[in-house]
């Protein structure tokens, strides 16, 4: 995955991405090396696709918007059922 610019990415949502203790850490250094994923910052929220295909959204206060069935999105679901957190 390429670099993302953060400049505009809500400040909620940095910390729950970049800290290790965050509740979407998991997802970020996943994503990291995953080829097929990219990632774009659009209205503070973080778009993930997959081959060009949106799959998930994450914001820093909302839920996470799952739009598409994927292996970030399972890993998601999977973090939030053992922890119990409310991302």
């Amino acid at each position: 995955m390429q670099q993302i610019d953060t400049t505009n990415m809500c400040s909620q949502l940095k910390k729950k991405l970049f800290e290790e203790e965050g509740a979407y850490h998991h997802l970020w250094t996943a994503m990291l090396h995953d080829d097929g994923l990219t990632a774009v910052i659009r209205s503070r929220q973080l778009y993930i696709y997959r081959n060009g295909k949106k799959v998930l959204v994450l914001a820093g206060k909302a839920a996470p918007k799952i739009i598409r069935e994927d292996r970030i999105c399972e890993m998601l679901v999977k973090g939030i059922k053992e922890t119990g957190a409310n991302p």
